[in-house]
């Protein structure tokens, strides 16, 4: 409430300084065009109702040029943004702020010549049709200038907030490299790993070839794209299935996998680690044997989002755990995109629905 009432008052002074600026400007730039026109000479020995009328004219008409000028900027941010169309949003709102303002010029005329019945039929002079159509001209120049430091505005502001966004992935990518190395790292995942290899040597050569191939894949995996924003499905199903082939040979039937992802969803992307991340989690909080085992299902709706589901078998002793590995997607999705993971739990199952990016 407090961040809304603050953001409404900045608007406001906004709209105040850009309408009492461009009060000063019309004069000062009609003077600097044309500092021997008529209309100075005598200006103050004018009757106070004629002085209040204009200068109230004027007010209305800078009040509505500065009004226009950050409702169309505002409209079009949201349609055409500068950073991707820029020329075709130069010329639109360059355009829509010239035809509004000749609307503008046109309507309080119109009002102030024949809004009167006692000058109905009154026709200006030359002299008064040219300070007319220099008031225009000054109003158009008003016009863009609010419109430049609109766009300055826009651009000053969406490079800072990239600034903060390029800053909080950098930070986020950090964090998750981090959290691949330390599994890499990790004793316990190493002489795991290490001590199934040696069995499978001893038992059978072939498969424990295998075993070392898929334990070296997962680490040059982790190292190569640990840092990267996003990376295709694709990608991460096939580190997915080294990262399988090492659980299944550790666990044996106490862990069963079900993926069913389409090609179609196999093109879209997500951040790196990600599923690996989900399916340590569900390896952590959970029992796995014979014969009651996890299932980890891995699958797409066809709607443009991933679900990792695992059935409940929680462990009798609670294990500490910091929370990094979610907290870490959910952020990372905040500052790659519109939609975030969602977490659904039941008695049952523990549900992540992940949203796919295009890439």
């Amino acid at each position: 409430m407090t961040n809304k009432k603050n953001t409404f008052l900045s608007n406001n002074r906004k709209r105040l300084l850009f309408t009492v600026s461009a009060f000063l400007l019309l004069y000062l730039v009609a003077y600097i065009l044309d500092p021997f026109s008529a209309q100075w000479y005598g200006f103050f020995e004018r009757s106070p109702l004629r002085m209040f009328r204009e200068l109230g004219t004027s007010l209305v008409i800078c009040l509505a040029i500065s009004e226009s000028a950050i409702t169309i900027s505002h409209v079009l941010n949201k349609y055409i943004q500068w950073t991707s169309r820029p020329l075709t949003r130069l010329i639109l709102e360059t355009g829509l702020n010239l035809v509004l303002v000749l609307i503008i010029n046109l309507l309080v005329s119109a009002w102030c010549l024949y809004g009167d019945p006692e000058i109905a039929n009154y026709v200006p002079s030359p002299e008064e049709q040219r300070g007319f159509i220099q008031w225009v001209i000054v109003s158009i120049i008003i016009s863009f200038m609010i419109m430049g430091i609109n766009i300055g505005n826009y651009l000053i502001s969406n490079w800072k907030n990239e600034v903060i966004r390029v800053s909080e992935l950098n930070q986020l990518a950090t964090e998750s490299e981090l959290q691949s190395l330390k599994l890499q790292l990790d004793p316990h995942f190493v002489f795991n790993n290490l001590s199934v290899l040696s069995e499978l040597i001893l038992e059978d050569q072939q498969l424990g070839y295998a075993y070392a191939e898929n334990f070296s894949k997962i680490y040059r995996y982790m190292l190569v794209n640990a840092k990267k924003d996003l990376i295709p499905l694709e990608e991460e199903l096939k580190f997915l299935d080294s990262y399988m082939f090492l659980i299944e040979n550790r666990f044996g039937s106490g862990v069963h996998f079900n993926i069913n992802v389409h090609p179609e969803a196999k093109a879209m992307g997500m951040p790196p680690l990600t599923i690996q991340m989900l399916v340590e989690n569900a390896l952590k909080h959970n029992r796995t044997n014979k014969k009651e085992p996890l299932n980890i299902d891995i699958y797409d709706d066809g709607d443009g989002t991933l679900i990792v589901a695992n059935n409940l078998l929680p462990i009798e002793r609670t294990i500490d755990s910091s929370g990094i590995g979610l907290r870490n997607i959910l952020r990372r999705y905040h500052l790659l995109s519109q939609q975030e993971p969602k977490i659904a739990t039941d008695h049952e199952s523990f549900k992540v629905i992940v949203p796919l990016i295009k890439i």
